[in-house]
């Protein structure tokens, strides 16, 4: 019997998870304490402000996991190897985990602090754009049946999905509009209070954390599903 089928392996990967797991909920917990009783309250938006703290990192995330899928997009139509588009696929279904979350603690941020839960400037609709775009890009792998034909198509769609990233990440940059100016790598003038600065990078660190481990647990999965789908072709042929 090889060590990879070794029957206290299961176990083990379980309670390595698990373990994994619960670090990523202390440290969610620890972020949470922060964001609410550690960081200053803001002088002008006052306790709503602190939403900021997920908000922000979540977008940052969420940009980051697209990244990664447009990496993955990338070395697929290049190599034409599974491994990418099973990172693809993955990284972009966590993207959009974090993008529905900067969408959705947005309204809840911006109705008391500009008297409107939504508004069309860049960023916002921008954003939305990208939400779309990504929705789109996972309906679209649901709509080919062909393994191969599936990963190049949707590695071609996510190339061009990805153009929105930067247009996103500069739109406040470039034009004027209702949101927020940049306080994290901005101008001369932005920035943030020091303590408010070190709970924003440990919210930051720990979504990335969270989105290794998603990415990581989905690239599983799809790996998983396509020795599962290879074993059947196998079968159907014998």
């Amino acid at each position: 019997m090889s060590d990879a089928t070794l029957p206290g392996d299961g176990s083990r990967e379980l309670t390595k998870k698990i373990l994994i797991a619960a670090v990523v909920v202390i440290l969610m917990s620890l972020a949470a304490y922060a964001s609410l009783f550690v960081a200053p309250t803001e002088s002008k938006m006052g306790t709503i402000q602190r939403i900021f703290y997920l908000h922000a990192p979540s977008g940052m995330v969420a940009l980051l996991s697209f990244f990664v899928c447009f990496v993955g997009n990338l070395a697929y139509v290049f190599t034409r190897k599974a491994k990418w588009d099973w990172l693809s696929v993955s990284a972009a279904e966590v993207g959009m985990a974090f993008c529905t979350v900067l969408i959705l603690t947005g309204p809840i941020w911006a109705h008391p602090v500009w008297g409107i839960w939504w508004t069309w400037d860049a960023r916002l609709t921008l954003t939305f754009v990208l939400w779309l775009l990504y929705t789109s890009y996972l309906l679209l792998r649901t709509l080919v049946e062909d393994p191969d034909r599936r990963a190049l198509i949707s590695a071609i769609y996510g190339i061009f999905a990805f153009l929105d990233v930067p247009l996103v990440y500069g739109s406040i940059r470039w034009w004027r509009t209702q949101h927020p100016q940049p306080v994290i790598m901005g101008g001369p003038g932005s920035g943030l209070e020091p303590t408010m600065r070190k709970v924003f990078w440990f919210w930051f660190l720990n979504l990335v954390i969270l989105m290794i481990f998603f990415i990581r647990e989905r690239y599983a999965l799809e790996a998983m599903r396509d020795e599962v789908q290879s074993l059947e072709r196998e079968a159907e042929a014998a």
